[in-house]
């Protein structure tokens, strides 16, 4: 992992640099800057330094905990992820459990009915949920229960004004929560249903699921003891993978509910050419992709009798 992570820091540093302009022009060009103050700037952050001392530099630093300094928020780039990452965690993880609460089911339900009026109407919710934006979805659900309905509120983490403590604290972030992990569930279980459906449906035509057949047992056994674990091997997989997208955020549903999320400051970050930011994000998904192959693998073992840890 250590290589790859190496290489891939190179990569997007490389590119990054590729982007034209800097923070400091940009700030200039608003906030009536001397060319002797922007000058003294570029110097202080080593802009105009040539690109590999530049990457030599940041490397140096990253390598001790040290991302260089947000241009746009002036504090340390670990400490502006750590602040917004675990608003789109939360949200993020809330949704992922119910996808998997739902679409495994359906999956499961739709597979051992295939081709019946069930499995159709499976494949064309799930068709439904792959198919529309995360915008159109984000703003229904903000028109029935916000605006309509009044049940939930509009947007962002907490109630303007609060000041909850214990339970309180965590209803109200709970009722905030709802619309967008729902967006966000949406989203995925269309894709999971069918990684699902198709992972079963290839083993229930195997021989010893027919051999379980032979034998007496209920089709219940059969799903659920005996094919369900070899089903769920594709979908451990896929589990592992879905690591750094809990932690990335989600930047369009992020935007539509207010939410201070890391995938909303990540998108600000290019907006105003924040590169040690948008530098420190990106080896942080990189990292966590990293981490994710690695957990399909150990999960793919435990899984899978056939693969063994060694």
């Amino acid at each position: 992992m250590i290589p790859i992570i190496i290489g891939v820091s190179i990569i997007i540093f490389f590119i990054i640099s590729l982007v034209p302009g800097n923070f400091i022009d940009a700030k200039a060009s608003t906030a009536h800057m001397t060319k002797e103050q922007i000058i003294h700037l570029k110097e202080l952050y080593g802009i105009d330094d040539p690109i590999y001392i530049r990457y030599f530099n940041w490397i140096k630093g990253a390598i001790h905990g040290d991302f260089a300094d947000s241009f746009a928020h002036q504090k340390p780039v670990s400490t502006v992820i750590s602040t917004y990452v675990w608003n789109s965690f939360s949200i993020a993880i809330v949704a992922f459990i119910l996808q998997l609460l739902i679409a495994i089911p359906i999956g499961i339900i739709s597979a051992t009915k295939q081709y019946s009026k069930t499995d159709y109407f499976f494949t064309v919710f799930a068709l439904i949920g792959i198919s529309l934006p995360s915008f159109f979805m984000g703003y229904v659900l903000i028109k029935t229960f916000a605006v309509d309905l009044k049940i939930l509120p509009l947007g962002g983490l907490s109630s303007p004004g609060s000041n909850y403590n214990g339970l309180e604290f965590l209803i109200d972030r709970f009722r905030h929560m709802i619309l967008p992990s729902i967006v966000l569930a949406l989203l995925g279980i269309g894709s999971m249903m069918r990684y699902t459906r198709t992972a079963v449906l290839e083993i229930i035509k195997q021989d010893y699921i027919r051999t379980a057949r032979a034998k007496g047992l209920s089709e219940k056994v059969v799903i659920y003891k005996h094919a369900l674990r070899n089903a769920l091997i594709p979908i451990v997989t896929l589990i592992g993978l879905s690591l750094p997208g809990l932690f990335s955020g989600a930047i369009i549903t992020e935007s539509i509910f207010g939410i201070p999320g890391i995938g909303r400051i990540a998108l600000d970050a290019v907006s105003k050419r924040d590169y040690p930011l948008l530098m420190g994000f990106s080896m942080f998904v990189a990292v966590l992709t990293l981490l994710g192959n690695l957990l399909s693998d150990i999960l793919y073992a435990s899984v899978d009798p056939r693969v063994k840890l060694k």
